[in-house]
């Protein structure tokens, strides 16, 4: 029997499918690397949540034959080893779209309705003073700019069309023909930082997306702009960003992930009033972890039954 490694907590479906399928699932609560080598010398597979997989734990667990990301982002797994041993990688490509467009959906319209303020108003007796809110805005005919245009990107796309907003779009990788066959206008990214509204970020943290949002671009932006990241902390320059906040330089944030997670109890970014900000859990809806524990033990069972690669 199989034994599979559940490295941090995961939907119920997700181990039923796996017993269901004569495979050994186990959970493993400590994420330090002794406890990994200890837990994971024997296993099979991998599913991953948000601990560290490095090279160091990976030399000593050598039965490995395939790591099962719980999400889509894999920066927490050591891929040149996994090139290097042919270990496989498989995400959940499928299951967090929907989750995480709502996710995004819902902090534009909270930050630019100025949700927070009209609710204070009314508990605090001032229900006569509602116009003292003005500019709070639709997102009607503003431009909305995607940074990445995966299954989340295009996802969200359909939802910003559907309150008939201007979606422009940049992805390098992605053709033009792609983007405007989904109503969509392909955009430089400067062109796209001058242009936008609203900005949302949907790309993998790397070398050359680390701080791809600086100081420079938010002086690009208009000064109505809110910027949302649900992607990876380190995107945005927290620092950049806490700077442009203070000084009105853009209207509003949205962060979902951060830099260092959890952030520091005295991060300055916790002292503003015009940022919106969730714990990494867009993706966390109970439909979606349902969706992400399912498929996790099917990519795992497919490979090591078929042998077949994943997510090519």
């Amino acid at each position: 029997m199989k034994k599979i490694a559940i490295v941090g907590p995961i939907h119920t479906d997700g181990w039923d499918f796996l017993k269901k399928n004569d495979y050994n699932p186990f959970e493993v609560k400590d994420f330090t690397d002794e406890n990994l080598i200890k837990e994971l010398r024997y296993a099979d597979g991998v599913i991953l949540r948000t601990a560290k997989l490095n090279k160091k734990v990976m030399l000593e667990c050598q039965n490995i034959k395939i790591v099962a990301r719980h999400g889509v982002g894999y920066d927490n797994v050591d891929l040149t080893h996994l090139k290097e041993k042919k270990i496989a990688l498989a995400i959940t490509g499928t299951a967090n779209a929907v989750s995480v467009a709502e996710h995004v959906m819902t902090m534009f319209l909270y930050l630019s309705k100025k949700i927070n303020k009209s609710d204070e108003l009314v508990r605090s007796g001032n229900f006569d003073k509602k116009r003292s809110l003005s500019h709070f805005f639709e997102l009607y005919k503003k431009n909305i700019l995607i940074l990445g245009f995966g299954r989340i990107g295009q996802s969200l796309a359909k939802r910003c069309l559907g309150f008939e907003s201007n979606v422009l779009v940049y992805d390098p990788f992605v053709e033009k023909e792609i983007i405007e066959k989904l109503n969509c206008n392909k955009v430089d990214f400067d062109k796209g930082i001058n242009l936008a509204d609203f900005i949302t970020v949907h790309m993998p943290l790397n070398e050359k997306t680390n701080n791809l949002i600086r100081k420079e671009h938010f002086l690009q932006m208009k000064e109505n702009c809110i910027i949302v990241n649900t992607a990876r902390g380190g995107i945005i320059n927290e620092n950049d960003l806490l700077w442009a906040l203070k000084n009105k330089k853009i209207l509003g944030a949205g962060l979902d992930v951060y830099e260092t997670e959890p952030p520091a109890k005295d991060n300055q970014l916790f002292n503003l009033n015009n940022i919106l900000l969730t714990p990494h859990n867009a993706a966390l809806t109970l439909e979606c972890q349902k969706r992400m524990a399912s498929e996790c033990a099917e990519n795992i069972i497919y490979y090591l039954e078929k042998d077949k690669k994943l997510n090519i």
